[in-house]
């Protein structure tokens, strides 16, 4: 049994991305490794029903702060409290570790999401820019392991912070398990209902920014005959480029043809569902934790050609250039004129997909763990 300590900042207050990871894994573990003490530490909480279960489950140790500064408390004085709890190993969930961890005689590691901010640089101040580069510089060359959440990322430390390629570790991550569960069809109609949205569609779920290229969506919607054309819709939120997005669709008579939603975390599983085609054509992901859900949702995915997508999305996925629209509307016409095809997409990529579940993953990741303290404690006896 482990005492083990995780940086649970994004998992209490991020609702996207980086929590939902924070969330899934810390909720694997628990349920296939019970018998270590899981201990979550955050400046600050927010109650809802996401977080809900961290806060009442006894298989977690919530620690915050008495007082003062909570990122002084997070980045430095959170070493006294990893003490007290006599914690053997400290993860940190997304790109960074408390300084000096090493004084205290902790072992940890951290998981890297992606170094987008390296590729995509005018997108981020350039004071974000700075203070992402020294933490995740920090974290890589001072934990004792990386966990990279792709080969694609894994890649990009070792070019970008000239990291050993051994000390890094793939670990892919899940889903939450809700997208494996089959929603009745009087629940989905239920949803559909209360958003509006039609009984068939094209889906895209993600942040509206440019790096994920919903506007290569509507462009290639624009190219094909509008009476044959499914509508979109989009969950996500966005704000300059999500205005860009609504001005070709004005300009180009689809406003009919797009849906805007915002529907809770827990209606999503049902509107993937019900899609009859997953289009996700971004330029860069660390991952790409959408199409993980499309696939287990039993939907054909077209995605990009470049970065982790073809990991995530496996190689019976419609893979496609992100810049070429005249691409993206291809597989759009293919994929949904051809139903011989579409089964064979969803019955290929389900299968793909199992790979990515939650009790692989949490064996993997405490086999990480085992290696690192069993390490450490030999090099403490020597």
């Amino acid at each position: 049994m482990f005492r083990i300590g995780y940086d649970a900042k994004r998992l209490f207050n991020n609702f996207t991305g980086l929590g939902n990871y924070s969330r899934t894994l810390l909720k694997d573990l628990s349920t296939y490794h019970p018998d270590n003490e899981y201990f979550l530490f955050t400046p600050k909480v927010k109650r809802n029903s996401e977080t809900q279960f961290f806060q009442n489950s006894p298989m977690y140790n919530l620690q915050m702060p008495k007082g003062g500064s909570g990122a002084y408390w997070r980045t430095f004085s959170i070493k006294r409290n990893l003490v007290k709890h006599r914690i053997e190993l400290f993860h940190g969930l997304s790109h960074e570790i408390p300084m000096g961890l090493d004084k205290v005689l902790i072992p940890s590691v951290v998981t890297i999401h992606d170094l987008i901010f390296r590729h995509y640089p005018d997108q981020y101040s350039w004071v974000d820019r700075k203070i992402y580069d020294y933490k995740f510089r920090y974290a890589c060359e001072n934990a004792d392991r990386i966990v990279a959440i792709s080969e694609s990322t894994k890649k990009d430390i070792i070019n970008f912070y000239n990291i050993n390629p051994d000390k890094i570790k793939v670990i892919y991550q899940s889903c939450h398990e809700r997208f494996v569960q089959e929603r009745s069809q009087k629940t989905i109609d239920t949803i559909l209902k209360k958003y509006n949205l039609p009984e068939d569609y094209m889906l895209y779920v993600g942040s509206i920014v440019e790096r994920k290229n919903l506007l290569g969506i509507v462009k290639a919607m624009s190219l094909l005959p509008k009476s044959d054309l499914l509508p979109l819709v989009v969950v996500g939120q966005g704000g300059s480029y999500l205005r860009k997005v609504q001005a070709f669709i004005a300009q180009n008579a689809l406003t009919d043809k797009v849906h805007f939603a915002q529907p809770d975390f827990s209606e999503l599983p049902a509107i993937y569902q019900q899609s009859n085609l997953f289009i996700y054509p971004s330029f860069f992901e660390g991952f790409g934790i959408p199409i993980l859900e499309a696939l287990l949702s039993k939907v054909p995915v077209i995605t990009s050609n470049v970065s982790s997508l073809p990991e995530a999305a496996g190689p019976d996925s419609w893979l496609i250039d992100p810049s070429s629209p005249e691409a993206i509307a291809k597989g759009m016409q293919t994929i949904l004129s051809d139903q011989t095809l579409r089964e064979k997409m969803i019955d290929k990529g389900y299968a793909f997909a199992q790979q990515f579940n939650g009790e692989d993953i949490s064996h993997q990741m405490i086999d990480l763990y085992e290696e690192i303290i069993g390490r450490d404690e030999v090099e403490q006896m020597l």
